[in-house]
């Protein structure tokens, strides 16, 4: 799920692991007499590939915080290998796999590289604390399985969103002008256009009551909101401007300068300068177009 099934690798190999499947369900899939598992290289490599991953997305992601090469790096490392270290009927000791992770990172402070030795130890410390899970585990609801697949989605998510919202200022501009445009889109449909803005407010309204109205952590998601607006006065003046008409002016004088205008650029009154001509009348069609539909969002 959180890697699209080991970027495919794992949902090709799942062909494969069908009669495995079917003898964990007839319950002969673990060896009598054998305490350990066996020592699979395909896990071992699950896990120091998983560990990497893991390690890079924080380090794009995080790196920023305090102790992240204490505390984030190591943490990222171990829930990676842990992860794979979790599948099927084995396991691993979850504190000597973060210990070891920390260690290393530790030797390797403030060297991004450090992923690669962090991950590689963290997995051999794994594979040597192997071992099957006690006792018949019972099958769970489909509900309880959800909720936990949720929770690691929003802990892998949440650091690339993060990261998105919070560290770009491109992706902050994008959005804003994403949400611009599909609002301009549904000008002719006022009542969805209105739920959809209360529905793009809706976290910031949710944010101010669990907290009382704090506003520290919703500066970026104001920023939005004010280039939200700022694209609307920017398509405003320059329409305004290439029509030639001043703030307040009525739809009849916007008609009446954008008929003189399309007159006078229209490609087949310019024979001599068409290209020029042509620029100049689709200018002026797309300015004519935008006041019409900034006038009737105000007017709504």
């Amino acid at each position: 799920m959180l890697t699209f099934g080991g970027f495919g690798v794992g949902w090709l190999r799942e062909f494969f692991r069908l009669p495995a499947y079917v003898k964990k369900t007839n319950g002969k899939h673990r060896p009598s007499g054998m305490p350990v598992p066996p020592v699979s290289p395909v896990r071992f490599l699950g896990q120091v590939c998983m560990g990497i991953y893991f390690g890079m997305v924080a380090l794009i992601c995080l790196s920023s915080l305090n102790y992240f090469y204490l505390l984030v790096l190591p943490l990222a490392v171990s829930m990676g290998i842990h992860l794979v270290s979790n599948v099927g009927e084995e396991t691993s000791d979850l504190h000597k796999t973060l210990m070891a992770s920390l260690v290393t990172s530790t030797v390797f402070y403030g060297r991004p590289l450090g992923t690669f030795p962090a991950s590689l130890v963290a997995s051999l410390t794994a594979t040597q604390n192997r071992r099957y899970k006690g006792g018949e585990t019972l099958e769970e609801p489909l509900g309880v399985r959800l909720y936990r697949l949720s929770l690691a989605w929003l802990a892998f998510s949440a650091p690339l969103s993060y990261c998105v919202v919070y560290n770009t200022t491109a992706t902050i501009s994008y959005v804003a002008e994403s949400i611009a445009a599909l609002l301009d889109w549904l000008w002719f449909f006022p009542s969805l256009r209105v739920l959809l803005e209360s529905v793009l407010l809706l976290p910031y309204r949710a944010f101010c009551l669990v907290t009382g109205g704090g506003r520290l952590i919703l500066e970026d998601w104001e920023r939005v909101l004010e280039r939200f607006v700022s694209i609307h006065n920017e398509r405003r003046e320059a329409a305004m401007q290439v029509l030639g008409v001043s703030h307040g002016a009525t739809f009849e004088v916007i008609s009446h300068n954008y008929r003189e205008l399309v007159k006078m650029w229209h490609p087949d009154h310019n024979p001599h300068n068409k290209e020029e001509a042509s620029s100049r009348f689709m200018e002026i069609q797309e300015a004519y177009e935008t006041l019409v539909r900034l006038n009737k969002l105000q007017q709504h």
